[in-house]
């Protein structure tokens, strides 16, 4: 079998459907800019962590001994939840399941039996879970962090918690979420972040010549483009004159910043306001977006009846599933494109031969406890025991490929994530980055995979014939 996997792998720069679409149908391109059209270095999350950590330390009073944590980056994942009351960060599936093993109080695993004692089972109620955006409002306690900055805000909340912990220190969990999360914040919104990006843009932004060329192919095909991006304006204009050029406004033909989204998508009372070259707000009354020219705020609404823009012959690409596409696609019918940098690596862990090979055993593993469950004699009971034990041990090395602490972002054991579940709902079309574009014709029509259904497949014990049953018998021997 493992031959066989090995001549048909994963192309890590293919674009993948949820949904089939064509791009014939598309007319007008749209972008968020932050992960989707320019990607950053390892050293910005760094900056982000440093940055919000002295903030906690010299704006919060926290113990200055939390300076001695640094960001790790590998580390946590995204599509985590944090439980804000238990101070518990985790990796739940598709059906509200924890994955056991991906419980972390600080920086240590929680035992499975805590964890189950905990939550009185695996299983976390939707009362429980984070509101439609991710967000722990309304009573919720869990909160969802899909943003790829959430990174450093995941680990730095894991590393304070590990602070308190092994000290023994007193504290109440709410407060140093909601300090953390206020931390991060500042980083962007007092323009740390920003300040420091523009003040080394070869450190932070990864230049990519690819992001040009996209853009040049959409408009020499005669498609719009808009950018719509909660950056700031003087930000978003040295970022792309480093990666596009200084020309590069004369590709779109609206651009937004400041927008601040998900509230963009929904609060109908704030108008737009253009931006002059200096950066200063102009008090004009907005009546058309005309190209060259960048506006500030507004709001969606406001934006298609300017345009004219609606539709299905719009797409949108965006990093972060619920602030720039759930909205989208579920009330305005737009097209959306998720772009999801950790799509490339895991793609191309699959195509190892380690992976493969681990992988057909396992599943050739499920389907032998599958079949011969059904031998309740003592010795078959004993084989069967050490077959689940195994199984259980591969399982923890197929999440080890991918992350030591959560695994792949994409599926727990067996189940999707609760990550991929919005993915596959909010996003027509996802792929690691905008550059896999240039792989496709315009006219292309992306098709989903017909999957099968369950009650499509054949159950094991048909898939795997009774010719295994001599293996069965051969363990029983040893």
């Amino acid at each position: 079998m493992v031959p066989s996997i090995m001549s048909n792998l994963l192309n890590p720069d293919a674009i993948f459907s949820n949904n089939e679409m064509s791009l014939s149908d598309i007319e007008i391109y749209g972008f968020d800019y932050d992960y989707t059209l320019v990607f950053y270095s390892k050293h910005l999350h760094t900056l982000i962590f440093n940055a919000a950590r002295d903030l906690l330390i010299n704006e919060h009073r926290y113990p200055v001994e939390i300076r001695k944590y640094e960001y790790d980056p590998n580390f946590a994942i995204r599509g985590l939840h944090y439980d804000v009351q238990r101070a518990v960060l985790m990796k739940i599936d598709a059906f509200h399941y924890i994955q056991l093993g991906t419980v972390y109080r600080g920086l240590s695993v929680v035992p499975d039996e805590e964890v189950i004692e905990m939550y009185e089972g695996s299983h976390v109620p939707l009362e429980q879970m984070s509101d439609f955006y991710g967000k722990s409002s309304h009573g919720h306690t869990m909160k969802q962090f899909m943003d790829i900055f959430s990174l450093p805000e995941m680990t730095l909340l894991s590393c304070v918690n590990e602070h308190f912990l092994k000290n023994n220190i007193d504290y109440e969990p709410v407060h140093l979420y909601k300090d953390v999360k206020d931390s991060i914040r500042d980083v962007h919104i007092k323009g740390i972040m920003y300040r420091a990006i523009e003040a080394d843009i070869e450190k932070y932004i990864c230049y990519a010549e690819q992001t040009r060329a996209v853009l040049a192919k959409l408009a020499d095909h005669g498609k719009k483009m808009f950018l719509i991006t909660n950056s700031p304006s003087s930000f978003v204009d040295k970022g792309m004159r480093y990666i596009v050029g200084k020309d590069w406004r004369d590709l779109f033909d609206v651009v937004i910043v400041q927008a601040e989204k998900p509230n963009f998508f929904n609060d109908k009372r704030r108008p737009f306001r253009k931006v002059n070259e200096k950066g200063v707000l102009l008090w004009d009354r907005i009546h058309k977006l005309q190209k060259g020219q960048i506006y500030k705020q507004g709001n969606l609404y406001e934006f298609l009846k300017l345009t004219g823009w609606r539709g299905s012959r719009v797409l949108y690409f965006g990093d972060h599933i619920y602030s720039d596409l759930a909205d989208l696609t579920l009330k305005h019918g737009w097209r959306t494109g998720a772009i999801i940098p950790e799509l490339r690596s895991e793609l191309k862990i699959m195509n190892t031969e380690q992976y493969i090979q681990t992988m057909t055993w396992l599943q050739t593993l499920t389907g032998l406890l599958e079949q011969m469950q059904v031998h309740r004699d003592a010795e078959s009971q004993l084989v069967l025991e050490e077959w689940k034990k195994e199984r259980k041990e591969m399982r923890e090395m197929t999440k080890s490929f991918f992350n030591a602490q959560f695994g792949s972002l994409f599926r727990t054991d067996q189940n999707p994530t609760y990550f991929l579940r919005r993915l596959s709902r909010f996003a027509d079309i996802y792929m690691a980055s905008l550059s896999c574009l240039l792989n496709y014709d315009v006219s292309h029509t992306f098709y989903p995979r017909r999957t099968p259904l369950q009650h499509e497949l054949p159950a094991w014990s048909d898939r795997v014939t009774t010719s295994r049953a001599p293996l069965l018998q051969e363990a029983q021997a040893k």
